[in-house]
């Protein structure tokens, strides 16, 4: 068994920086406990991809949390991460799929992201952002069914659109573009990481990416009247620090908001949920 895959919850959480320890400690602890296990779940499949490594070794520790996940589903767990999963599920009814949508989001940075078509860029936001979503929302017992599937995955939608947009440098450095494909053709972008980031047409690339986030967020906040305001005020108040990001890109989108925290992407808004603060 991998030392990622031995290393509890706290010893992963630790590594994370004192600010987001201390933004735990605002949840009730039955729901902190339960978030850290998701939030643990998603920094050690991401760190399985972005840790310098074979690729070979790096399939193998996904399929490794793959394995894990089924004997979750039999009540056989083996690690501390996958019996805080075992434990959260139980506790808040976790849809144990969206876990395994999040490994599946994984792969697909394995098999390389490099201006995916709109399909493909899609399918891994609802893997890697909407699954958070879900799961978070579950957690915070904010979930009232289609309404708050519409909702989560709308913020979601939009949030790893405003992440694709302050990255693309960053991301480009390991090998990596989101971009669509289509927006890349029509801006008159080639496709190369090594060269995307002085490429003449990425402001207006980012200008058009950023019409989609912003109506993203407008469908997510049609969505607020059918919760409890209490219930959603986490992802309520996630929205605002990364609203005001892509407000920063849409004034100037020709200079790259701060880099992002070290959680990366995948934790970037699950990471905002819980120093938010949550419904009890």
């Amino acid at each position: 068994m991998s030392d990622a895959m031995q290393m509890g919850v706290t010893e992963i959480v630790s590594g994370s920086g004192s600010s987001f320890r201390a933004g735990m400690r605002v949840l009730p602890a039955p729901r902190r406990r339960a978030i850290l296990a998701v939030y643990a779940f998603c920094r050690v499949v991401d760190d399985v991809v972005d840790t310098p490594g074979p690729e070979a070794e790096k399939r193998a520790g996904l399929d490794a949390w793959e394995a894990e996940l089924a004997l979750v589903r039999e009540g056989r767990a083996q690690t501390p991460v996958g019996r805080e999963i075992a434990h959260a599920a139980r506790a808040y009814d976790l849809p144990l799929d969206e876990f395994a949508l999040v490994l599946e989001g994984m792969r697909m940075d394995l098999d390389g992201m490099v201006a995916p078509d709109a399909a493909r860029l899609d399918a891994y936001v609802r893997r890697v952002a909407g699954a958070v979503g879900i799961l978070s929302m579950h957690v915070f017992g904010a979930w009232r069914g289609e309404a708050s599937r519409r909702f989560a995955l709308s913020l979601a939608e939009a949030l790893q659109l405003t992440n694709i947009l302050r990255d693309v440098e960053e991301d480009a450095g390991l090998g990596r573009i989101y971009l669509p494909a289509e927006l890349l053709a029509e801006t008159g972008i080639a496709p190369c990481p090594d060269t995307i980031a002085h490429a003449p047409g990425l402001p207006e690339a980012r200008r058009r990416l950023a019409r989609r986030a912003r109506a993203a967020y407008g469908e997510a906040a049609r969505e607020i009247g059918a919760h409890s305001r209490l219930r959603i005020a986490p992802a309520l108040l996630m929205m605002g620090p990364y609203e005001r990001m892509l407000r920063q890109i849409e004034t100037d989108a020709h200079r790259a908001p701060a880099p992002r925290a070290r959680w990366r992407k995948l934790v970037d808004g699950l990471a905002c949920v819980a120093l938010s603060g949550a419904a009890r």
